[in-house]
């Protein structure tokens, strides 16, 4: 079995006799692991030299076994000269490879024009592959006019290589260099991909002709069944915006209180909660300072709205809060204090519910004026510094994401010691936290934060049995509802941590990760990794990861041949391994009724079909 491909073209800026570069078919001949063995030979037409060789012709074999042959023409000269060889080489490819250099704007449209359209009538649904090699050099921005866009600048747009291969039907790559990663994965995928069809493809041609033929009337050879599909794990549907709502109903970890101008108590808050989506509260708890912020709208409406009191002999104060007591915060505008616990709930519900809170607003205040003004209010705190009237139009913000989106407000506070008030031990290293956002999106924090527990009135809390990576990994969930572990080892640890404070969804996060990280593994790394399956399996059901760990027993199952190799696979229990050997692809069946199909083949003094 052999694979012809044709490569036409000059990727490089010029060839020299002297000096002549590798291109881009030697280099991956050269790099690439699937390709060994290869030989080049100069084939000359009657009208070239040997200082300028028409073709370049490269044997190698791929795959093992099959026989590569590539023809590599720099010059588009032989179309001219030698229109039969051209042809014959066209017609007989499995691959065509057009290549140039970005930065030939000249030549490309020479070929485009004048070489192109030769080429397309020549083709017979061969796979063409256009690679535009090189990084462009004074690219100039591009011109709007229609009459002279493809004129403009010395280098070849992205837009007219891409024009280029939809009038060939080809696949269009950019190679900004020849390195490994351009060469080996993205160049080479597209090639070997190619190569593997036109195997196929042959293999298929070739077995309808024989069945054809009828020259062989033996034993049939066994049909390989698919194997298991997989178990399907759904997950867990996210509650990150109700637990932080919910926060507010439950009045845990309050360290905020607001009160009327006469000193009445009006609603309970959290500091961290109101800071991930205000300046104005950032401001007010000294978060940030008016130098930080440098807006004059921000820093009035703080002074206009709000005041701190700190009279020890306050009419509203606690006498039974244990540690430090909450804030105490006054508000002076009577009319915005009246509708602060409605504008609350809208902060903690993720500040885009506009219309439900404008209809809150106006069954307490009727004067419509009066409604504008509060909501202005509301506007200038949720707004951003340096912008203006960023939320003029409430109907068209209430469709964006919440302001404390993942990966944003609330992780600005991970890991810092701003409006921190309680402080992890881990591996002889602190780690600040906020317990009004553990409480709410854990609920065995919760429970060891507000239960007779040490917890409850200890600031410095110690953690035993997971590292500050996987912690930190762990608290980036609570705050943010998002996560992304470093591998396979990170997922797992994270899974272990999860489980420990009983956060299902975090598991079930875990779980996909690892899941998708082994599926995505070729069968060659899964043979060469270093990573223990089988322990794998017992962690997961040892932590009651039940969905992974049933999930891991078709996945040795299925992938049989590698992992029976494998020390390992030894210590899977009795009811594991039976499970396996049932569950195994391929079957003993196929196995046994291959060895017979083999037997008889050589007992015949026959080729076999399929091996």
């Amino acid at each position: 079995m052999s694979i012809h491909i044709v490569a036409l073209g000059n990727e490089g800026d010029a060839f020299h006799q002297d000096n002549r570069p590798s291109g881009l078919i030697r280099t991956y001949l050269g790099r690439s692991p699937l390709v060994s063995g290869d030989e080049s030979s100069l084939l000359l037409n009657a009208t070239s030299t040997v200082a300028r060789p028409v073709f370049t012709e490269y044997q190698a074999s791929a795959f093992g076994n099959v026989k590569l042959v590539v023809h590599d023409c720099p010059v588009w000269d032989i179309f001219d000269s030698d229109w039969y060889t051209s042809r014959n080489l066209i017609g007989s490819a499995d691959i065509i490879v057009i290549k140039y250099n970005v930065n030939d704007k000249f030549s490309f449209h020479e070929v485009k024009d004048n070489y192109i359209p030769v080429i397309k009538r020549a083709l017979n649904s061969v796979p063409v592959i256009i690679a535009a090699v090189g990084t462009r050099q004074n690219e100039e921005l591009p011109c709007t006019c229609p009459l002279c866009t493809s004129d403009r600048g010395s280098c070849v747009s992205t837009t007219e290589g891409i024009q280029l291969a939809k009038e060939l039907g080809a696949t269009y790559l950019e190679l900004h260099s020849l390195d490994d990663f351009y060469i080996g994965k993205y160049f080479g995928g597209v090639l070997e991909y190619f190569m593997i069809q036109a195997l196929n493809q042959k293999t298929s041609e070739k077995m309808k002709k024989r069945k054809m033929s009828n020259s062989f009337h033996g034993i049939r050879p066994p049909q390989l069944e698919q194997p298991e599909k997989m178990p399907v794990l759904k997950a867990e549907a996210s509650h990150y915006n109700s637990d932080l709502n919910n926060l507010l109903f439950c009045c845990q970890c309050v360290d905020v209180v607001f009160y009327n101008p006469d000193l009445k108590e009006v609603a309970e808050a959290h500091k961290i909660v109101l800071c991930a989506v205000s300046h104005v509260f950032m401001l007010l708890f000294n978060v940030k300072s008016p130098a930080d912020i440098q807006d004059s709208s921000i820093i009035r409406t703080t002074q206009d709205l709000f005041t701190i009191s700190r009279d020890t002999a306050f009419p509203g104060a606690r006498q039974d809060s244990p540690g430090n007591p909450p804030l105490r915060v006054v508000v002076k505008d009577a009319l915005f204090c009246s509708c602060l616990p409605d504008i609350l709930r809208f902060i903690y519900s993720g500040a885009f519910q506009w219309e439900e809170l404008e209809e809150d607003i106006r069954k307490k205040v009727k004067d419509s004026g009066d409604v504008s003004s509060v909501i202005e209010k509301v506007k200038c705190i949720l707004k951003t510094p340096g912008k203006i009237n960023c939320l003029r139009n409430c109907k068209t913000y209430q469709a964006r994401k919440p302001l404390w989106f993942y990966n944003t407000s609330l992780k600005f506070f991970l890991n810092k010691p701003m409006l921190a008030d309680v402080v992890f031990e881990i591996q002889g290293t602190t780690v600040p936290a906020h317990r009004a956002i553990l409480v709410a999106r854990c609920e065995v924090m919760a429970a060891m934060f507000n239960g007779n527990y040490m917890e409850a009135k200890s600031v410095l809390i110690p953690v035993y049995g997971v590292s500050k990576e996987t912690f930190l990994s762990f608290l980036e969930y609570l705050y943010t509802d998002s996560c992304c572990p470093a591998g396979i080892f990170q997922a797992m640890c994270l899974l272990i941590c999860a489980e420990m404070y009983q956060v299902s969804r975090l598991q079930h996060i875990c779980e996909l990760f690892i899941i998708t990280q082994l599926q995505s593994m070729p069968s060659r790394e899964l043979a060469s990794m270093n990573l223990d399956i089988v322990d794998l399996l017992k962690k997961a059901k040892f932590h009651h990861s039940d969905c992974l760990s049933t999930w891991l027993l078709h996945f040795i199952a299925t992938n049989y041949l590698i992992f029976s190799q494998k020390p390992e696979f030894q210590d899977l229990s009795v009811e594991e391994r039976s499970f396996v050997e049932k569950h195994r692809w391929p079957s003993n069946m196929y196995l046994k009724q291959l060895a017979e199909y083999r037997k008889y083949i050589h007992s015949r003094k026959c080729r076999c079909l399929v091996m």
